[in-house]
């Protein structure tokens, strides 16, 4: 493990040292969790965008698929006649999305 040193407003060093202590960890192991948890919801939201960007390309090339086919399709869902999903004349963009993680 390395060592980085930070500079921290004095609200924020008051709150962490409140934090700290009602957890009983240091604040060592306090800030590596928080930043932890930014890095993985910058990661969450980049590969959010990169998806946003991926659907926006393929609606430019005519990817796309009439909103009434995916609301029977939606409406579908766990009935006896479950209709696969809708597909585009040009290529079935909307199940090569991968599901978001929330």
């Amino acid at each position: 493990m390395s060592v980085t040193t930070v500079r921290l407003q004095a609200e924020v060093e008051q709150h962490l040292e409140t934090i700290a202590g009602r957890l009983h960890r240091s604040k060592g192991w306090v800030i590596n969790q928080a930043l932890s948890e930014y890095i993985e919801k910058q990661q969450r939201e980049q590969e959010r965008w990169q998806q946003t960007l991926e659907a926006m390309e393929s609606a430019t090339q005519g990817k796309v698929v009439d909103a009434s086919e995916v609301h029977s399709w939606l409406n579908s869902w766990g009935a006896d006649n479950e209709q696969d999903a809708p597909r585009s004349g040009k290529s079935n963009w909307f199940t090569r999305i991968k599901p978001l993680k929330i």
